[in-house]
């Protein structure tokens, strides 16, 4: 459907070249069908793994939840359902998305470079050649940047904040960056907003909010130890 789109439209006055085009000038057409099909596997684990981090913590600071869920349903009103419109209007849900993707960036190192030209970095020596491996979960949780209170989740830190684009890279940078980077983040936004209007959310068994487990396991992606387990209660909507 993709490339038949594509395919249709080429040469028109209104179409606009990406990168789905630039990749059809080189490869034949079941070239281009497995590596879309590699795009779209690969981003169902990181965004849902995304969704769940991003649950877990707004789960574990009930101060969080109730400012999102107040923003959330102040934008929204009393509709049956968030609509993509919606979300532009929510400030806080994006600050609380960026938060959780610092603190929990779901594929914790990047693809390798190749270091092109000698460099030094921390005082070691770099050479052309070497393959350097970039660890996008220290980055983000580097207290040189973030402040001794780095390991805690807190949306309001992003606020008014200008980073430079090296100090979050959840979906990498420069070229070799997610090329799908605005999209997840749009799908974990419209999905959170819609989840946290409807449902007022709860730990089963009597949990208290403070004894969730956060610890991580994984390589390629990091992933909760322990499975998240909510109660969702219908949001009770008072006149």
């Amino acid at each position: 459907m993709v490339l038949d789109e594509h395919i249709d439209h080429t040469g028109t006055s209104d179409h606009e070249k990406d990168m789905v085009d630039a990749c059809r000038s080189q490869l034949t057409t079941n070239e281009m069908k497995a590596l879309l099909m590699n795009v779209l596997n690969g981003a169902i684990d990181t965004t849902t793994t995304t969704m769940v981090w991003t649950m877990s913590e707004i789960i574990k600071n009930p101060r969080v939840m109730q400012k999102l869920q107040e923003e959330i349903r102040r934008c929204v009103g009393r509709k049956s359902r968030v609509e993509e419109s919606d979300v532009a209007n929510m400030t806080y849900l994006k600050l609380v998305v960026k938060e959780a993707l610092r603190l929990h960036s779901t594929v914790p190192f990047l693809l390798t470079r190749e270091c092109v030209k000698h460099c030094q970095i921390g005082g070691y020596d770099i050479f052309p050649g070497t393959r350097v491996l970039i660890n996008a979960w220290g980055i983000g949780r580097d207290p040189k940047v973030w402040t001794e209170s780095a390991s805690i989740f807190n949306p309001e830190r992003l606020e008014n904040l200008e980073l430079d684009r090296s100090e979050m890279i959840p979906f990498g940078g420069g070229r070799r960056a997610c090329p799908a980077a605005s999209v997840a983040t749009q799908i974990v936004e419209y999905t959170i907003a819609n989840l946290f209007y409807s449902f007022d959310w709860q730990l089963p068994s009597g949990m208290k909010n403070e004894e969730l487990d956060m610890e991580e396991v994984g390589s390629l992606i990091v992933v909760r130890k322990t499975p998240l387990s909510l109660v969702p209660v219908k949001h009770d909507w008072q006149d």
